[in-house]
């Protein structure tokens, strides 16, 4: 979806040292040559700004091999600890993921996109392609589905407008009437669940966590396997395990 800022408003410079910086992610390293097809600059270009960034240390060359750096590492840490109540989420996730066995892990919503701040493996828990600061669209996780359901509808509509409903699987919901429908459900159940919505065979859990003025802060999720995450294990035991859990830190936090 396109950006809703003016044009006048962007300035060119930045936004190709960010495609680049975007590219050496998805391509897990890449040379000036590489890197100047995937954006569409000349070799020249791309490598004055590949040795500004490497001058700040937010690339590093490995012998004409460009990958982004450990100072995005830095940042990273900071912007965690900037998010009020984190130390609580991330030792309330070890205790689930102990308690359940599964993978868990808690997001919250900025930019429209469901951002994963922290997560957790338990003893039966498989690979998700979670990870810190992995972006999902909203609609197709539990975790994303529990925060939309609350959100004002108007919020939620701005985010359908700019990311759209794109699917993951045949399960991902794809048009707004369903997604509304969902939403509706799982503010009165006070959980979501996502049923290899977000990848084939993986079914999830997911818990909204309020803050003390009543909004959404984010949402805890435990993910695993389809054929472990079924009846009433899934449908009833797991939500009530998050749903004491969570509660026990929105305490925390009110009265912290």
């Amino acid at each position: 979806m396109a950006s809703h800022e003016n044009e006048s408003t962007r300035i060119k410079s930045v936004e190709t040292t960010l495609e680049i910086i975007d590219v050496l992610k998805q391509k897990n390293g890449a040379t000036v040559s590489e890197l100047a097809a995937a954006i569409g600059m000349s070799k020249g270009t791309v490598h004055k700004h590949l040795a500004t960034l490497r001058e700040h240390d937010y690339v590093v060359n490995n012998s004409g091999n460009y990958q982004v750096g450990l100072r995005f590492l830095d940042i990273g840490g900071y912007t965690l600890c900037q998010f009020d109540g984190i130390n609580q989420i991330e030792s309330k996730l070890k205790e689930i993921a102990d308690e359940i066995g599964e993978t868990v892990q808690f997001s919250t919503e900025q930019h429209g996109r469901s951002v994963v701040l922290a997560w957790e493996t338990g003893p039966k828990g498989v690979y998700s392609r979670a990870r810190l600061g992995k972006r999902f669209y909203m609609h197709q996780t539990a975790g994303g589905k529990a925060i939309l359901a609350n959100l004002p509808k108007q919020r939620v509509e701005a985010i359908i407008d700019q990311h759209g409903l794109p699917p993951a699987t045949d399960s991902t919901i794809t048009t707004e009437s369903e997604l509304f429908e969902e939403l509706e459900t799982i503010s009165n159940r006070g959980y979501a669940f996502n049923k290899a919505e977000s990848t084939d065979g993986l079914h999830a859990v997911g818990v909204p966590l309020m803050g003390p003025e009543g909004g959404v802060l984010g949402a805890f999720a435990v993910a695993g396997p389809s054929h472990g995450m079924y009846g009433n294990r899934f449908e009833d035991k797991i939500p009530n395990v998050m749903q004491s859990a969570v509660n026990e830190i929105e305490l925390n936090l009110t009265y912290s």
